[in-house]
């Protein structure tokens, strides 16, 4: 069984003009960054991998999960965003309590798990916090953490980095793929940054899959 995330022979067409064609497996803990310019097709894969493709694209190959066909309800994937997305008027704990499967039963189990992400995040003693009293890169890593809390499958990367100045962008991208790899998800990033791709440390890619560059610093 091919363990990851499959993307067997995907492809995405628009009004006959092909924008993605990939035929790539992510293993567990790996990055496979996905890049070009806007327009080239990236949004639309993430549209595709999460099971909401928008009106007038032909899909055709099969995504697949720990070697598994999934329908989209099934294949639950992470995805984290430029803007963070925190709940304004709930805190930082309950914030990540919102993303807890439902599995993780009991007000104790519950807490140990959101006191476990703040402390992977260096934030031990901030679930009682506002998210507005948080810096930029407090918020995104609190994101990060609520998507991880939801155990998903696979984690998709879209441009997470691009609104973050130099020092906290590099900070960021070492959080964020070192969570990554210590949860043993496979991800994909889409970005338009080389720099964003190489920190990845995986194979970088276009759309259509011609190959930029094979690895990068890890």
């Amino acid at each position: 069984m091919t363990e990851g995330l499959e993307l067997d022979h995907l492809t995405i067409t628009l009004d006959g003009r092909r924008l993605v064609d990939l035929h790539e497996t992510v293993a567990p803990g790996e990055v496979l960054s996905v890049m070009g310019p806007s327009g080239s097709g990236k949004s639309t894969l993430l549209s595709v991998l999460i099971g909401r493709p928008d009106p007038g694209f032909d899909v055709g190959g099969r995504v697949r999960l720990e070697g598994r066909g999934l329908g989209p309800e099934a294949r639950r994937i992470g995805l984290l965003f430029q803007d963070d997305l925190l709940f304004p008027h709930l805190s930082v704990g309950e914030n990540l309590a919102f993303a807890l499967p439902a599995s993780v039963k009991g007000r104790a189990a519950r807490a140990a798990r959101i006191a476990a992400a703040l402390e992977a995040a260096e934030l031990s003693g901030f679930a009682g916090r506002d998210p507005a009293t948080l810096s930029g890169g407090q918020r995104a890593r609190v994101a990060l953490m609520r998507c991880l809390l939801s155990a998903p499958r696979a984690l998709l990367l879209d441009e997470p980095f691009s609104r973050l100045d130099a020092d906290l962008r590099r900070q960021m991208r070492e959080f964020v793929f070192g969570r990554v790899r210590a949860e043993g998800i496979p991800a994909i990033l889409v970005t338009h940054d080389l720099e964003d791709a190489l920190a990845a440390g995986g194979k970088v890619i276009s759309p259509l899959g011609e190959v930029r560059q094979t690895g990068g610093p890890a």
